[in-house]
């Protein structure tokens, strides 16, 4: 099974194509997940779902926006809030991890491999085969 990130963006109003993903195919999610870190000393949270493959494919895609939003538990906000019921209506639960911000990485797909890593270390997503 290949997993692979497709980031949807990095800015605020990214949050809502995720949202639309999510809304539209609830079958398909697998896991809704908030990565935590902070950002040039600003608490930010990266919004992610995990979702299962499409017509038994060897691909999972892993749509992330990538610290685009406030962490919540700091600054509420209704962009989460909106994932949060989405979310909640496809029957789901949020996990949550405190990780490395990605400008701590070389390159943002180092910092998805190590998203990957997380993952697959805490079986949100299957071993590599």
């Amino acid at each position: 099974m290949i997993q692979k990130f497709i980031e949807l963006g990095e800015g605020y109003a990214d949050i809502y194509e995720l949202i639309d993903l999510g809304t539209r195919m609830p079958e398909r999610i697998q896991h809704a997940i908030a990565f935590y870190s902070e950002k040039n000393g600003e608490p930010v949270a990266s919004l992610s779902l995990v979702m299962k493959p499409a017509h038994n494919d060897k691909f999972q895609p892993i749509y992330i926006c990538r610290e685009g939003i406030p962490n919540p538990h700091e600054k509420p906000n209704q962009r989460f809030e909106m994932y949060k019921k989405m979310v909640e209506q496809a029957g789901k639960e949020i996990a949550e991890f405190t990780i490395k911000p990605s400008n701590l990485f070389p390159e943002t797909e180092l910092f998805y491999q190590h998203l990957i890593g997380i993952l697959r270390m805490n079986k949100f997503i299957a071993p590599l085969s």
